[in-house]
């Protein structure tokens, strides 16, 4: 059959130029999240390795984190905003249903006419739309694709929770993604197990506020009104993280063709550093390899915390611009998306 239809001219491969993060600048130590729980700031560092959070004030929206990731990122790239085709967003925290928050941040930093989307996946977000965004360059259909993993999840968190009340934290991570001679964003093996859906969730849906056409406010066991927030079975999504992520990890690995001596870094979903020691004994990473420990301080950003946390070991100089990185995110879904990458 003859083709009808011309065949993409894209990029032969794809690569991140650049990345970049926001913290916001409220600090929150576990003493902080002990005036709502009974427990006490031994038994959350020996639970999670997280000592401090970061929360957003009024003004550190969802929109605003994303610019200045997002602006960090395509200076790090030597572009310019203009130059960005594609924007994606990976959030569970920007409230509106629609438009998606993509095409504010895609206008506000200057990019033009993009193609602009939000995505959901949980904490496996930044990594699928990395796979989206290394699509797109290598399809032809963009230049260029500013991918960011941002979230409030202090808005979505139950303080009085002692299973997750100190657990997340609020931020926003940025890389733009462009062309490369070289491959340097290696296959996605990715996935999904919705027969676990429940083990991370949403404790109430949006439209159970509405009943019929009457505002109903769902209320709690003392009366209040019950804002949905994040609930998880604890030990049932630590097993799974560590023994079924570290066979993700190994088989990311695989694809790539890259045995893990021959890594300099590891930057998996920063959840819980418990997780994070597992999977590094599980995949026998050698001393050499740095390892991305960002929750300590930052706590669980959900989508943003493998770009924040990728920044700073660069920044610190743990990390190195050409090293090989190996980078996984998993969460609510029960979703998962790793990748073997070069770091800018």
């Amino acid at each position: 059959m003859t083709a009808k239809i011309s065949p993409t001219k894209g990029a032969p491969y794809a690569r991140i130029l650049g990345v970049g993060g926001y913290r916001p600048s409220r600090v929150v130590p576990n003493e902080v999240i002990l005036e709502h729980i009974e427990s006490s700031d031994e038994w959350i560092r020996t639970r999670s390795g997280i000592t401090t959070r970061h929360w957003a004030g009024p003004d550190e929206t969802v929109a605003e984190m994303s610019l200045a990731a997002g602006g960090k990122a395509i200076a790090a790239a030597g572009i310019d905003a203009s130059d960005i085709d594609a924007v994606v967003v990976a959030t569970v925290s920007h409230f509106k249903q629609t438009p998606a928050i993509a095409t504010d941040i895609a206008h506000r930093i200057g990019a033009g006419k993009p193609a602009a989307f939000d995505i959901s996946a949980g904490c496996a977000g930044f990594t699928y739309g990395l796979t989206l965004a290394k699509g797109l360059v290598v399809d032809g259909s963009a230049g260029h694709v500013l991918v960011i993993g941002v979230e409030r999840l202090s808005d979505l968190t139950d303080k009085t929770d002692r299973a997750t009340a100190f657990l997340f934290g609020d931020g926003a991570g940025a890389v733009v993604v462009g062309p490369s001679e070289v491959p340097a964003i290696g296959p996605t093996v990715w996935g999904s197990e919705g027969d676990k859906a429940g083990t991370i969730t949403q404790t109430v849906a949006w439209d159970s506020f509405r009943s019929g056409d009457t505002l109903r406010l769902p209320l709690d066991a003392d009366g209040e009104v019950r804002f949905p927030s994040i609930t998880q079975e604890g030990q049932a999504v630590f097993r799974w993280a560590v023994y079924e992520m570290a066979k993700v990890a190994q088989e990311a690995l695989d694809a790539a063709g890259i045995t893990a001596d021959q890594l300099d870094a590891f930057i998996p979903h920063q959840a819980n550093m418990r997780i994070i020691d597992s999977m590094i004994k599980a995949l026998k990473l050698p001393d050499h390899v740095a390892v991305a420990r960002d929750v300590e301080t930052t706590g669980n950003t959900s989508a943003a915390s493998i770009p924040l946390a990728m920044e700073r070991l660069l920044d610190t100089g743990e990390a190195k611009s050409g090293d090989t990185a190996l980078v996984i995110g998993f969460g609510a879904g029960l979703v998962y998306a790793a990748a073997v990458v070069t770091l800018p």
